[in-house]
């Protein structure tokens, strides 16, 4: 009987922590440091929660929370998804700019396992910033893929009368990796250097 409640208040807890990093990690993305004129963001550390939850609890129940996050996301920016004219476009939206972006952010605690050195505090913070800067690099890479497969047509068609404005001046695949970049970088930054702190701070706080 004691060992069924212990693994009840186990599984509580988890839930519970589960719960609060998505939570946290929503309210966060709502913060915005800097806005992109045609969609994106730097926010106030929203990647942040949902790598720690996976350095702190293992990359299934880090996937699982990522991709509720990821719903969430797709539930606020719902409003994006409407100008893309064309099914096809819709799914491949839907998937590269919030579905695949957000839930690969789960993969945060990929190395939380691998021993770099005796030092457990030295291999937390090694093991923070491999699994975040892959993390961020791969989210990045998807807005990539996303702007040069389905918004760069859009915007050559929106901005057609201005042969001024940016999207006339690169190709797809270099307008999405500089457009993308203006938010993507200063987000990787931050998280890169948030979230071995944050899990640093956390390491007293055990799991169970």
């Amino acid at each position: 009987m004691a060992e069924f409640i212990m693994m009840r208040s186990k599984k509580t807890q988890l839930l519970v922590e589960a719960a609060v990093m998505i939570a946290l990690a929503t309210v966060l993305s709502m913060i915005k440091v800097y806005e992109a004129p045609f969609g994106g963001s730097v926010t106030l550390l929203s990647m942040a929660p949902i790598i720690v939850l996976s350095m702190r609890r293992g990359i299934k129940v880090g996937l699982a929370g990522a991709f509720v996050y990821s719903v969430l996301q797709l539930v606020l920016g719902i409003g994006s998804v409407a100008y893309v004219p064309t099914a096809w476009g819709i799914v491949l939206c839907i998937l590269f700019d919030y579905i695949l972006p957000f839930t690969l952010l789960g993969l945060g605690g990929l190395f939380r396992d691998v021993h770099f050195s005796d030092n457990q505090g030295l291999n937390t913070t090694i093991a923070a910033i491999l699994g975040t800067l892959l993390v961020t690099l791969l989210r990045f890479l998807c807005h990539i893929v996303s702007g040069a497969v389905i918004w760069y047509a859009l915007d050559l068609q929106w901005y057609a009368d201005d042969p001024t404005h940016i999207v006339h001046q690169y190709g797809a695949w270099m307008f999405s990796l500089i457009y993308n970049g203006t938010f993507m970088i200063p987000e990787i930054i931050e998280t890169v250097v948030g979230v071995p702190i944050l899990t640093a701070a956390l390491r007293k706080f055990k799991v169970r």
